[in-house]
């Protein structure tokens, strides 16, 4: 693709917390269910749970898999490898190990698989993939359809998910790289500015006032966290060369989460390299040095970068996708040098995994700005995607320079958007954010939701810079208050765009 950008290419729109607590008797439905068994013993093929899939999006409701019937999730367990994520508890909020007395319940669960499973030649070792360290889910391996019945009738399951599924694999009109590209184009002379020491300012920063809110903060002392495909190791800015010139004093790690492998039980991860692009885009707008290098600048050049690549790409579509986002926050959640946490990801149906991992560094203080969503011109009609519609995020889309608010091309809106950054030039959709490239002494352009939510990122660092002892509450309220609509909310574009000059005054 041109633009490393948040493209997901599939059938988008704000969708629901998976978190249903079964509150039926155990044997609810289960006649019924059996029946169902019985005549719908055969899957269903991808193409036909694509569609159901679709049907449920295309009219604007939430997707949840928990919410689907048992041959469905079934049909695309067999599908995903018969991976099935299990979140479990006693009520919705009741996710998290630390404060939870849920042992029972999975105890129980675990029976009623090997009960079904095994055939009283097995045991729960057979049957479980994985349990998580912090949070209540396990990642069963399940293959008879009366599993499914017997799991959907239990109490103390809050969502179930066949997450071995791959939508994409199975969309012919969504084959794409998912936001990646390795391309590079000189920038036009109008689309920058040059400064001291001999950095290239992005047109759009102007858009905001960033460069007049440096004056007052340029990030020191703050860290913001980036979950995305990874970092470069082919720039030196992103490297050892982050800590030079005018944004000396501060520090980058990077941390790989991701497993590059089909096999469920493997815990190999394939390291800390950018291997998509659009990792290395979004970390560039955010923190990118000010130097004389003669390369664009990101907004936060004094704040310190912790890159985790916990996904091949943007779209959160896989097994080990979602479990290195969800490890990557819960790992960001638990940092005391981060304090924001920027997410350019997404996918067009809540993830159980990675809405309790969000809640869980919600719950540690981080800030955790999301993607709205980015699409090709056939999806345009939908909605905010996941995980930027749950109330524990802020939600960032992009919009033109127009006069008025308009969405960019690509850009999603709904009354999930929380902000709103400037980042195409009206009626041009290829002049869009200026931006280091993956290599050395290159430079490139992106768009979408994706690079305004790590523009947004950065001015939020720029306000805790300079109030270090405020609460993520405290900043989130200066970045409302210092935006266009404020104190109204506009119902597609949020608080609208912010001045980050009045946010750090």
């Amino acid at each position: 693709m041109k633009n490393l950008n948040l493209r997901l290419v599939v059938l988008m729109t704000a969708l629901g917390v998976i978190s249903c607590s079964k509150d039926a008797p155990l044997n609810q439905n289960l006649e019924e269910e059996n029946r169902i068994v019985t005549v719908q013993g055969k899957a269903l093929t991808p193409t036909e749970i694509n569609a159901k899939i679709n049907q449920t999006i295309s009219n604007r409701e939430k997707f949840e898999w928990t919410n689907m019937d048992a041959h469905t999730i079934w049909s695309a367990t067999v599908h995903g490898d018969q991976i099935l994520t299990i979140g479990y508890g006693n009520d919705e909020n009741d996710f998290n190990k630390e404060n939870s007395n849920a042992e029972g319940i999975k105890n129980r669960l675990m029976q009623r698989i090997v009960a079904i499973e095994g055939n009283g030649q097995k045991n729960a070792d057979d049957f479980l993939i994985d349990e998580d360290d912090k949070l209540n889910i396990i990642d069963v391996k399940v293959e008879d359809l009366q599993t499914v019945v017997d799991l959907l009738a239990q109490k103390g399951i809050r969502y179930i998910e066949p997450t071995g599924y791959r939508y994409l694999d199975h969309e012919v009109t969504a084959k794409s790289g998912a936001g990646c590209g390795y391309d590079s184009e000189s920038l036009n002379s109008a689309d920058y500015t040059t400064i001291a020491p001999g950095a290239k300012v992005p047109w759009t920063f102007y858009e905001h006032n960033i460069t007049s809110a440096w004056n007052y903060s340029t990030g020191a002392g703050v860290g913001i966290g980036v979950i995305d495909t990874g970092l470069t190791p082919n720039n030196s800015l992103m490297n050892g060369n982050f800590n030079d010139g005018y944004s000396s004093g501060r520090y980058v790690r990077k941390y790989g989460l991701y497993v590059d492998s089909w096999w469920p039980w493997s815990s190999r991860t394939d390291g800390v390299n950018d291997k998509c692009g659009h990792g290395t885009s979004m970390a560039a707008v955010a923190t990118a040095p000010r130097n004389n290098d003669g390369m664009p600048v990101g907004v936060a050049y004094n704040a310190n970068l912790i890159s985790y690549r916990g996904t091949k790409n943007v779209l959160l579509d896989g097994y080990h996708e979602q479990k290195g986002v969800a490890n990557s926050l819960k790992a960001l959640g638990n940092r005391s040098d981060v304090k924001i946490i920027s997410m350019s990801i997404g996918a067009p149906w809540s993830i159980g995994r990675i809405k309790d991992a969000v809640r869980y560094a919600n719950n540690r203080g981080k800030l955790i700005f999301a993607a709205g969503g980015t699409s090709t011109s056939f999806t345009n009609f939908v909605g905010v995607i996941f995980p930027a519609w749950m109330d524990e995020t802020v939600a960032v889309t992009g919009v033109t320079d127009a006069n008025y608010y308009e969405e960019c091309d690509i850009c999603h809106k709904g009354n999930k958007i929380d902000f709103t950054v400037v980042m195409q030039r009206d009626g041009n959709g290829s002049r869009t954010t200026p931006v280091l490239s993956y290599y050395n002494g290159q430079t490139d352009y992106v768009g979408g939701s994706s690079v305004a939510t790590a523009t947004t990122a950065g001015i939020a660092a720029l306000v805790w810079s300079r109030h270090p002892s405020w609460s993520k509450t405290q900043v989130l309220n200066r970045l409302k208050q210092s935006a266009d609509f404020y104190p109204n909310r506009n119902s597609q574009y949020g608080y609208g765009n912010i001045d980050a000059l009045q946010a750090v005054q």
